[in-house]
C-alpha cells in the first residue's frame, strides 16, 4: 500500500480510536462491529447504514373506524357510565395508564383495584396471534391446540438468548404472540370486549346493557348503516360489531403506530444520537453488557419493517411482590401469568407459571409504572433490578425472619424454576461482576429516550 493511502487510512482510524474510547470497546471488538467510516459517521451520532422504512401511511378513516373512535372515548357503555377505553388507555400517555397508580381502579362504582398494571395500546398492529413457537414449515392444515403445541415445546431444546443473534434463539419452541399480559386474546377486537365485561374495569354487567347504550347513543343510524337494520336484534351481535369498530379504528388510526420517534428518524438517516444514547445503543445491543436486543428487538426486517422492540415472546423474570396492589394481600393469592388465574387453557402447563409477555420498548421512558405488576416506577429501577437482581437480591425482595432473603416473593416456590437464569444479564453469580455499570445505565435510559414519539427535527 502507497504511503498516501496509509496516510488516509490512518486518518479514518481516529474517529474509530475516539470511538473507542467513548463506549468504552476494545479496538478488537469495535473492528468486528464497523467499518472506520462507519465509526466516524458514530462517533457524530449519524446511522452509517440508513434504510429506508415502510411506515404505515396516514390515511382517512374509514366509516368503520370513525365509528369505533367514538366508541373508545364512550364512558356510557361502561357499568358505572364514567369509564371508557381511553380512560385507562390515553392518548396523551402513548395510549398507556394516566396518573401514578401502579394499577387502574374501575367496577361499577370505580372503587375495585385492578390486578395488572395497562399496558399501551401502540404498536400492537403486528401483533402475531398466541401460538408456542415458531409457525412450522410447510403445509399447515392441521393446526395444534395449545396443549399439543405445549407438549411439543417441552421435548425441544432451548438456546439461550443473546443480542448478538436473536435469529437462533427465534426457533425455541417457546409461547409468544397474543394480547394482555397473558396472551388470552388474539385479535384486537377481543382485547377491546375484555375490560368492557371485566368486573374490576368498565365493569358492563351484560351484552344487554351494552347493546342498549349501543341503540339509545349517537351510534343507532351509524351502526344500522354499516351492520343493517337488524343489528340491534341481537345484543351479542350488536357488540360484536361494535368491538370489531374499535379495533378498526386501532388498525387505522396511525397514532396508535406512527414511529415518529428520533430513533425511527435515525434509521432512516434523518437524524443524529447523542453521544450518551450511542453509548445506550450500544451496551443495548451488547451480549456481554445490557443484552436488551436479545428480547427487544432494534433492527428493521429484511422488507423495512420499522423493529416494535419486543419478540413477543413470555418470560418469568421473577419481579418482586407489588404491596401496593391490594389482591397481594393475601399472601395465597398470585398471578401466574400464562397459567392463570386470568387464562385457563394453559392452567396445567405449569412449566408456563410466572411468564408475562415481553412488551414493547416504544415509549417506555414515559410510562410511570413497569412490568405486569407496576412494582417500578422507574427506568433506573428497572435496569437496577436487571443488573443486580441475582448479585444483591437483599435490595428488592424482603426478607423472612430468621433474615433470610425471600427472592422471586411474587411467584409460589414450587414455579421458581420457570424464572430466566441463563439468559444475560440474569447469568450472573453474587460475586460476578454486574452486567452494566451505573454509567451504562444512565446511557441505556437516554437511549430509550429517542424510542418517545413525537420527535421534531430541530427540537
Amino acid at each position: 500500500m502507497s504511503v498516501k493511502y496509509l496516510s488516509k487510512a490512518r486518518w479514518l482510524l481516529l474517529p474509530a480510536l475516539a470511538l473507542i474510547a467513548l463506549v468504552g470497546l476494545s479496538p478488537l471488538s469495535l473492528a468486528s462491529w464497523f467499518h472506520p467510516v462507519d465509526a466516524l459517521k458514530l462517533s457524530f451520532g449519524i446511522n452509517p447504514h440508513p434504510k429506508a422504512l415502510l411506515l404505515p401511511t396516514p390515511k382517512p378513516l374509514s366509516a368503520m373506524a370513525k365509528l369505533g373512535k367514538g366508541l373508545f372515548f364512550d364512558k356510557t357503555l361502561s357499568g358505572s357510565e364514567q369509564l371508557a377505553c381511553a380512560s385507562c388507555h390515553s392518548p396523551e400517555t402513548d395510549y398507556g395508564p394516566p396518573g401514578n397508580a401502579a394499577v387502574m381502579a374501575g367496577g361499577p362504582a370505580l372503587h375495585q383495584q385492578g390486578f395488572r398494571a395497562v399496558p399501551s395500546l401502540k404498536y400492537l398492529y403486528r401483533q402475531p396471534l398466541f401460538s408456542i413457537g415458531p409457525d412450522a414449515p410447510g403445509d399447515n392444515d392441521q393446526v395444534l391446540t395449545v396443549q399439543q403445541q405445549a407438549a411439543l415445546a417441552a421435548a425441544s431444546t432451548h438456546t439461550s438468548k443473546s443480542a448478538g443473534n436473536t435469529a437462533r434463539s427465534a426457533a425455541n419452541l417457546v409461547p409468544m404472540g397474543g394480547l394482555f399480559w397473558d396472551g388470552r386474546a388474539d385479535t384486537l377486537q377481543q382485547q377491546a370486549s375484555g375490560p368492557l365485561f371485566n368486573p374490576v374495569e368498565m365493569a358492563a354487567p351484560s351484552e344487554t346493557f351494552v347493546a342498549k347504550a349501543l341503540a339509545s347513543g349517537p351510534y343507532r343510524q351509524q351502526m344500522q348503516r354499516l351492520f343493517g337494520q337488524q343489528v340491534f336484534d341481537s345484543p351479542r351481535q350488536a357488540v360484536s360489531e361494535a368491538m370489531f369498530a374499535i379495533a378498526r379504528y386501532q388498525m387505522e388510526d396511525t397514532a396508535f403506530h406512527p414511529f415518529s420517534s428520533r430513533f425511527d428518524a435515525w434509521l432512516q438517516g434523518k437524524a443524529r444520537l447523542s453521544q450518551s444514547e450511542l453509548r445506550g445503543y450500544l451496551a443495548f445491543n451488547d451480549p456481554k453488557a445490557g443484552n436488551c436486543a436479545a428480547c427487544h428487538l432494534d433492527t428493521a426486517s429484511k422488507d423495512g419493517l420499522p423493529p416494535l422492540f419486543t419478540d413477543f415472546q413470555y418470560e418469568a423474570l421473577g419481579v418482586p411482590r407489588n404491596p401496593a396492589i391490594v389482591a397481594n394481600h393475601n399472601p395465597h393469592w398470585f398471578d401466574l401469568g400464562l397459567c392463570g388465574p386470568f387464562r385457563a387453557d394453559l392452567q396445567a402447563q405449569t412449566q408456563y407459571c410466572g411468564m408475562f409477555l415481553t412488551p414493547s420498548l416504544r415509549n417506555s421512558a414515559r410510562r410511570r409504572h413497569f412490568f405486569h405488576n407496576g412494582v417500578f416506577s422507574s427506568l433506573n429501577e428497572v435496569l437496577d433490578w436487571y443488573v443486580y437482581r441475582d448479585l444483591a437480591p437483599e435490595r428488592f425482595y424482603p426478607k423472612d425472619p430468621s433474615g433470610q432473603v425471600l427472592a422471586f416473593n411474587d411467584l409460589p416456590r414450587r414455579y421458581q424454576a420457570n424464572i430466566d437464569t441463563t439468559d444475560a444479564p440474569f447469568n450472573r453469580h453474587p460475586g460476578d461482576s454486574p452486567a452494566l455499570s451505573a454509567a451504562q445505565i444512565k446511557d441505556i435510559i437516554a437511549f430509550l429516550g429517542s424510542l418517545n414519539d413525537g420527535y421534531r427535527p430541530g427540537h
